[in-house]
């Protein structure tokens, strides 16, 4: 590994260069997860650093999550999940959340979303199906005055269409933009007589078409119901959010 910890040179951004060769060696899988890295002495004398720009480039990578510091035991390259971008994802949208973002976000998902149930009714399992049929009772059963357990239930509802597609790339993609989902429409089940039961008619016409693998009718009345989104944002929750 001389390659990866050989000498850099002094400049004014020290730490950033120990942070991207790091990082680089991990890209390119000359360190892999589990790896143990050489200890901060050994590092400082690799690179010809002082152990001050060594720390703060150390620390930065540990906060991005590319390494794992353990006390005692040492430095190790960590484990890429799923959960791991997800959660950046979910950190960005939230800081973000306005009228704007809600308007790109309402965009995307009429993009995406018919292709998305598309996918789902090609590829869904007998368990993908109970799990949209449970989203459904719960539905059904939630109690009207809980506006935030309804829209936390059509939440899972999308989430689980994404799932069902078999495609771990489209719930990186899908899954933070659905986190933003409740916020809406909480306000929309709050103020707007009969949406709840317009979503749940659609609901269970998506799953209908996901069940018998009908992939054309599922993305159909997907663009459908999103289409009906973006009525109801232009006519009533954008005016709302202009005025706070």
């Amino acid at each position: 590994m001389e390659d990866i910890f050989s000498k850099i040179g002094t400049t004014q951004t020290l730490s950033q260069k120990i942070e991207r060769r790091i990082e680089e060696a991990i890209q390119q899988k000359k360190l892999v997860p589990g790896n143990k890295l050489p200890s901060e002495k050994e590092l400082c004398l690799s690179f010809a650093v002082s152990r001050t720009a060594l720390r703060e480039a150390l620390r930065r990578l540990n906060a991005r999550g590319l390494i794992e510091i353990k006390k005692g035991s040492g430095m190790y390259v960590s484990e890429i999940c799923i959960e791991d971008a997800v959660k950046s994802l979910n950190l960005y949208y939230d800081l973000k959340f306005d009228s704007n973002l809600i308007a790109q976000m309402i965009e995307m998902r009429s993009l995406f979303e018919p292709q998305i149930a598309r996918l789902a009714a090609r590829n869904r399992t007998n368990e993908d199906l109970v799990v949209l049929k449970n989203n459904i009772i719960e539905l059904e059963k939630c109690n009207p005055d809980n506006t935030q357990m309804e829209a936390d239930i059509i939440n899972r509802f999308h989430t689980n269409v994404a799932k069902a597609t078999g495609n771990p790339m489209i719930i990186v993609s899908m899954e933070p933009i659905f986190s933003l989902l409740p916020r809406m429409r909480n306000f929309l089940y709050a103020n707007i007589d009969g949406e709840k039961e317009y979503t749940l008619e659609f609901q269970k016409n998506i799953y209908d078409a996901i069940e018998k693998k009908n992939d054309k009718v599922a993305h159909d009345e997907m663009r459908t119901l999103l289409r009906r989104t973006h009525e109801i944002y232009d006519k009533h929750l954008k005016t709302f959010l202009l005025k706070r």
